[in-house]
């Protein structure tokens, strides 16, 4: 029988029981490869080869002396694709391809996950379809071409709020028909069991790396990481090598839409209660009857009303800090880092950008060493800023 998967109180497996055989399976595989030499000979060099592994801590000099303190971009927004989503697809598509699966589904919100797992489903010939909500498809029409450019076919979804709860909802009945041969390549540290550990396992590379890279610059741990949280695979990346680290403080950075008392927000940890949705434990958004409530964000990548189970546990433990920022601070954020670094940050960073200017802003904090994980890179959200900030493109 498989694992129950918890993180304290929070994960487990609340699915039909149709998917159990399919979860089974799959922890399984995992435990089976996720050591194994030859998987991971393979998974390596693709990460390095064609991802473009590792990415780089840079120091960020001009923002740095603006706001005070000693601060390191981790440079996800550089992989191929943009965006940290890579990691975790190729660790999936690779591992799906050794299961003997033979096609390829996935959800995607800001289309970065989707753009990811249609890269690598032409890599290793696997035919993929990927379920994007109606309204993040009209968002994120720059995604879509690329995915559709990858050979993947986009399915947009018109149900409840038209973005990635509705998508995941639909991935999940497309998988529970067609289990046989196919993956759901999940793209966040969300769902039951074993797909949190497994996200986490795939992007703990990110953590791994600045570790190494932060001791080779600074000889020491950095005094905080601050990384955006909508499902939470990046921000459970970075934070994974760090956690036993009680002196590094770990901040999440949630999508606070129009504010976390407005009703439309994506602020999960910050509003939200205890609750089970796609399969798992955590935080969610609802109302008192139960009923998932519409998640707002600026960006599509953390509109999302749910939470990966760890990081509810790394909130009740108070192992790490979880903040929101709201869609006028994100944009603010994604101008900071723009003007001041070149560097266009994803709509999803610029919330944690936004949340380092004022961390900085308190005085017991000036000085510190702080390393933010930019996930990705702002080219998808170009247009959506433009029209944000009253700008013809």
């Amino acid at each position: 029988m498989i694992a129950d998967g918890k993180f304290g109180i929070y994960g487990g497996i609340f699915v039909p029981e149709l998917l159990i055989p399919a979860l089974e399976e799959l922890e399984g595989a995992f435990i089976k490869y996720k050591d194994d030499k030859d998987f991971n000979a393979e998974l390596d060099y693709y990460l390095r080869e064609f991802a473009g592994r590792p990415t780089s801590l840079y120091y960020a000099r001009n923002l740095s002396e603006k706001l005070g303190c000693k601060i390191y971009l981790k440079r996800e927004d550089m992989l191929h694709t943009g965006a940290h989503k890579i990691n975790n697809t190729l660790g999936q598509g690779l591992l799906a391809k050794y299961m003997g699966k033979k096609r390829l589904i996935a959800e995607t919100g800001a289309g970065q996950h989707g753009i990811a797992t249609a890269v690598v489903g032409a890599l290793l010939k696997m035919p993929t379809e990927v379920y994007m909500g109606s309204e993040d498809v009209q968002r994120q029409k720059l995604n879509v071409f690329r995915m559709e450019l990858s050979d993947a076919k986009v399915i947009p979804v018109d149900s409840g709020s038209r973005t990635l709860k509705d998508s995941i909802n639909e991935a999940l009945r497309d998988w529970i028909s067609n289990v046989e041969y196919t993956h759901y390549l999940i793209g966040s540290t969300m769902g039951p069991h074993p797909y949190p550990t497994m996200v986490k396992h795939f992007q703990s590379i990110i953590g791994r790396e600045t570790k190494k890279q932060i001791m080779e610059k600074d000889d020491k741990n950095p005094d905080v990481i601050i990384a955006c949280v909508g499902g939470g695979s990046n921000a459970i990346g970075i934070f994974s090598e760090f956690i036993e680290d009680e002196n590094v403080e770990l901040v999440g950075v949630e999508g606070g839409g129009n504010g976390v008392n407005s009703g439309k927000t994506g602020a999960t940890l910050s509003v939200g209660t205890e609750g089970v949705l796609h399969g798992s434990l955590s935080f969610v958004l609802q109302n008192k009857y139960g009923q998932i409530n519409e998640a707002h964000s600026i960006s599509a990548g953390l509109d999302y009303p749910g939470v990966g189970p760890e990081h509810a546990h790394l909130k009740v433990t108070g192992r790490a800090k979880y903040v929101a920022i709201n869609d006028k601070e994100a944009l603010h954020g994604f101008k900071l880092l723009s003007k001041y670094e070149g560097i266009i940050p994803a709509l999803e960073s610029a919330h944690a950008i936004a949340y380092l200017e004022k961390y900085v802003q308190l005085r017991e904090n000036k000085g510190k060493t702080i390393v933010v994980n930019l996930s990705g890179r702002g080219d998808k959200d170009m247009f959506l800023v433009a029209e944000e900030m009253g700008e013809e493109v």
